[in-house]
């Protein structure tokens, strides 16, 4: 069953019609800043792939993808989860140089995505990916283009408020960067997820580094695949969501494996079988360019940006019963 969290005094600030006017302002302006902050190149991406190349995120390693087959080419394809993997050969493949980028509209099925005022089985997200130089591949670099996202967020809604008064949500563009092990020095007796509110309840922004490889505790602050992000140099970037009392994820991104990472983290991950994939093979090889890149949800930065307590008050999604009836009772409209 899925779990969804209802505030008593909570009112949309925006019905329907100005919901719908203002995802579109939101979308148009955050595109623009983030492609001119980044130096990004909008593309067209796929929908799904052939599962025999390796570029599927395998997420946690546990979702499954949703397969089909092809009557005209007699093989199977897979909905991506997202395209983590598949950007870097673009940027290979389409002759990006150092600097330079690409941005993408990406659409997801996650069949086994829990539901919640935050998660849905559809994703939709602004997947970007950016060549970087070898000296460009240290934590200095991944915190510098946290600043400029976060500086397109928030000059996103600084536009969003003057259209619409009524938005009351304020966002800082003071960044707190944090470390998954800090975090858990922090607080050894909570969970990751409790630790995070803990750290945004003060800091307001803020993103949380090394996310992906054991702390000392012997446990993760959270799944990353083994193949695309490096675990030493990767994070999520969080802002304090004042509707749901809690701290929000509106991306996942870090600066990618080179040879000696993925060598480390196909190891850790017991993923050896992946060596023989062409993605695979082809960082191994040094055959791809250095990249960073992430993805940022759309339907989860319109969350915070329009003050909606509900992930389908902005996307549309198929829900379970008890999602239906709860959000109907309690006068929040599903799209």
């Amino acid at each position: 069953m899925s779990k969804v969290y209802i505030s008593p005094s909570y009112q949309p600030a925006l019905g329907l019609y100005e919901t719908q006017t203002a995802i579109g302002i939101l979308k148009r302006e955050f595109e623009t800043r983030l492609a001119a902050s980044l130096n990004l190149k909008r593309v067209s991406a796929p929908l799904f792939v052939d599962p025999l190349t390796g570029l599927n995120d395998n997420l946690n390693g546990t979702e499954r993808a949703v397969r089909f087959d092809i009557k005209e080419t007699g093989t199977d394809a897979e909905v991506v989860h997202s395209l983590a993997k598949w950007k870097r050969m673009a940027l290979h493949s389409y002759g990006f140089e150092s600097g330079e980028g690409l941005y993408t509209d990406m659409n997801a099925i996650r069949r086994d995505e829990e539901m919640d005022n935050t998660h849905s089985i559809y994703v939709d997200q602004w997947d970007w990916e950016k060549v970087i130089s070898p000296a460009e591949r240290n934590r200095c670099y991944l915190m510098d283009t946290v600043k400029k996202i976060v500086d397109s967020a928030v000059n996103t809604h600084n536009v969003l408020k003057k259209q619409f008064p009524q938005l009351e949500t304020e966002l800082s563009k003071d960044v707190s960067f944090v470390t998954s092990q800090e975090l858990e020095d922090m607080y050894p007796e909570l969970s990751p997820k409790e630790r995070e509110n803990e750290f945004l309840r003060d800091h307001r922004t803020a993103f949380i580094m090394n996310i992906g490889d054991l702390l000392r505790s012997g446990e993760r602050h959270d799944g990353r695949a083994p193949d695309y992000d490096d675990w030493s140099l990767n994070g999520d970037i969080l802002f304090w969501n004042e509707t749901l009392q809690c701290a929000f994820e509106i991306s996942s991104m870090g600066i990618r494996v080179d040879s000696k990472a993925m060598d480390y983290q196909l190891s850790k991950s017991l993923c050896d079988d992946r060596r023989t994939l062409k993605f695979h093979s082809m960082v191994i090889d040094e055959v791809l360019p250095l990249t960073m890149g992430g993805g940022i949800g759309q339907s989860r930065l319109s969350m915070l940006l329009l003050e909606k307590l509900h992930i389908g008050e902005v996307q549309s999604s198929i829900w379970d019963e008890y999602t239906l009836d709860i959000c109907s009772k309690s006068g929040i409209p599903l799209l």
